[in-house]
């Protein structure tokens, strides 16, 4: 078994050994030296609008290749070489190669020629058709992305982005594509012919040369005062594409060069947020307060000073079900697996947040993020068979070995059924997105040789824990349960309880769906990982605060409605991702499906972590309560 293990950690860490890992050291060029540029795939934009402020297009969500033959970008001599990547950067979509441009330290060009190009009446419509999307441009060079200059208008300060538009849409809704790119690399001077790269702007610019002369200066072939290139329908487009390069120092230092890329725009939002939600927990944390305090210990003091042999029929509450408090749930299997699989969903996500805070987790190393995700939920899985496994005895399980079997391959195995149906809308449109054969098969593997191991371990330990105490019996008859008000049922109680976990998440959520989708930088963790915890919180007391009232109402099937109103957040943020769009369509099928797809998974997964926290927290309320009463 440990060989197993060695085995499987060294595969995994020869897969991402050798990919492309910038900004972990400073690089020193000398003059003359060459900076190589990489270039990334083209990604869609979120709320693309023309000058005149119109809607130009649908939203597409998918991603292709720089060199993807309908573009006809220029490519290097010897063909396009692809960059060894990590786990993460391939799953999420990242494809880097190297490209034509040559640039070397302290050595400025102007108007170099990179290659013409001709566009197919098809390719045109094609290109014209992503221009308006706003496809960007996803440059590296020395590990930072190339990028347009922003003028924040909170701050009036000058901050970069990630990326530059493929071209423009001029105000007659026509699109013109960028074919000179006008690059400026920031350095700072280490030493005596030692220099280090500290920013990276592009300014592109559409110029149609068609009509120039083929001894034009080359003044005259990056005029500015050029049309636009408009790639019409009706004939074949002959493109030149040019850049030019110029270097300006500057006194940034290498150890701060991401800091006009990891700008806060307009943070007031953030904090706005943070304390507007910590209030709505503290007030629910005084309501469950009151009710601990008060409420459930003056039932428990009138409830032990009643006469045994008395009659008590009129008594009420949550009291009286005390007999069936524990009674096993139906499909308790499932159950146990579903909290198990929450629980390493919570791990996972709450040790991610935990090192991008520390900065261990930097977002210039490109992949990092979802890679340690990956790994830390392979490894949590015995957390999860543990967990899984000791609640369903607690339930009064008894086949534990399929327990065991179901707690690593029923979630996970739903989870890669659903990329794997979604990869093939992927292929169809032939993005980079689409995660290549090998890469799933490597998944499949590491998952059975790690993560099934450590859930038999998991499973084996909690076999051999001694289980929880329940403080009162069980009758043999169930009690009737009396009709129940229509707002302490499933749905309505979803509807009720998850609105105030979502609130404390909802603005990160923005940020994070427009991370995944539009490739935005997401860095903010600090503010990422209070509002997690705000969720959790808040999660634990609406949970048990809902419990507290289905039990008054004489309700003792708590199981399954703690996990459901728990996950209730799950129903928010699923209908929030559609609001994200801002009301635009989707570009064909394919981009509905994936984006309806891919935003299903979030809230499983969301409804999956918080529903095990309402488990559990209701577990530990119940289990308080019952042992306060005097039961003979």
């Amino acid at each position: 078994m440990l060989q197993l293990l060695i085995t499987a950690l060294i595969c995994l860490l020869n897969i991402s050994n050798a990919f492309y890992l910038p900004g972990v050291a400073p690089t020193d060029y000398k003059k003359g030296d060459n900076i190589p540029v990489f270039v990334n795939h083209l990604t869609p934009s979120l709320h693309h609008t023309s000058k005149h402020g119109k809607i130009s297009s649908a939203t597409y969500v998918y991603s292709y290749d720089y060199y993807y033959p309908k573009f006809h970008f220029c490519a290097p001599k010897g063909g396009p070489k692809k960059q060894s990547e990590s786990l993460g950067s391939i799953i999420f979509g990242d494809r880097i190669f190297n490209s034509p441009f040559e640039i070397n330290m302290l050595e400025p060009k102007n108007c170099a020629k990179l290659c013409t190009s001709t566009y197919t009446k098809t390719d045109s419509v094609f290109v014209n058709r992503n221009i308006k999307a706003s496809y960007n441009h996803n440059w590296i060079v020395d590990g930072l992305p190339a990028s347009m200059p922003i003028l924040d208008a909170t701050t009036h300060t000058e901050v970069y982005g990630s990326g530059f538009k493929i071209g423009t849409v001029d105000n007659q809704n026509a699109a013109n594509l960028y074919n000179h790119f006008e690059i400026t690399i920031e350095y700072h001077k280490r030493g005596e012919d030692q220099f280090r790269v500290v920013g990276v702007t592009v300014t592109p610019a559409s110029l149609d040369r068609q009509e120039l002369k083929e001894d034009a200066t080359d003044e005259q072939v990056c005029s500015l005062e050029l049309k636009p290139v408009l790639l019409t329908k009706n004939k074949d487009t002959n493109v030149l594409f040019t850049y030019s390069v110029k270097f300006e120092p500057s006194e940034v230092a290498w150890a701060t060069r991401w800091d006009k890329y990891l700008h806060v725009y307009n943070p007031k939002i953030q904090w706005f947020s943070l304390i507007n939600f910590s209030l709505i927990v503290l007030i629910l944390g005084i309501i469950i307060a009151h009710i601990l305090i008060r409420t459930l210990k003056n039932d428990i003091v009138k409830y032990n000073e009643v006469n045994l042999d008395d009659d008590i029929s009129d008594e009420s509450g949550w009291k009286l079900v005390h007999g069936d408090i524990f009674r096993p749930p139906k499909q308790r299997l499932l159950l146990s697996v579903f909290v198990g699989s929450g629980c390493q969903i919570f791990f996972m996500a709450f040790v991610t947040i935990a090192f991008a805070l520390f900065g261990l987790l930097s977002p210039s190393n490109r992949g990092s993020l979802s890679t340690f995700m990956f790994i830390i939920y392979i490894g949590s899985s015995v957390l999860s068979s543990f967990i899984s496994g000791y609640l369903y005895r607690f339930l009064g399980g008894d086949n534990w070995k399929l327990n065991m079997i179901l707690t690593p391959l029923l979630v996970p195995g739903a989870l890669f059924a659903i990329f794997v149906f979604l990869n093939f809308f992927l292929i169809s449109v032939q993005s980079s997105g689409a995660i290549p054969m090998g890469t799933m098969m490597a998944i499949i593997v590491i998952w059975f040789i790690i993560s099934i191991p450590l859930s038999v371990i998991g499973s084996i330990l909690a076999s051999k824990r001694p289980l929880l105490s329940v403080p009162v019996r069980t009758n043999q008859i169930p009690r009737q349960i009396p009709t129940q008000p229509w707002y302490l049922r499933t749905i309505p109680i979803m509807f009720i309880s998850g609105i105030f976990p979502f609130g404390s998440i909802a603005v990160e959520m923005y940020f994070i769906y427009s991370s995944i989708w539009f490739s935005k930088i997401f860095y903010m963790f600090g503010f990422l990982f209070f509002c997690f915890l705000l969720m959790i919180l808040t999660t634990s007391l609406i949970t048990i605060l809902m419990i507290y009232y289905t039990l008054c109402s004489e309700n003792y099937k708590w199981q399954w409605k703690s996990l459901f109103v728990g996950g209730g957040c799950a129903i928010y943020v699923f209908i929030h991702s559609f609001f994200l769009t801002g009301g635009e369509k989707f570009g064909g099928f394919s981009s509905f499906v994936l984006y309806t797809g891919y935003s299903t998974v979030i809230s499983l997964l969301v409804f999956l972590c918080c529903g095990s926290v309402g488990f559990i927290s209701s577990l530990i309320f119940v289990r308080l309560i019952y042992s306060q009463i005097k039961i003979d």
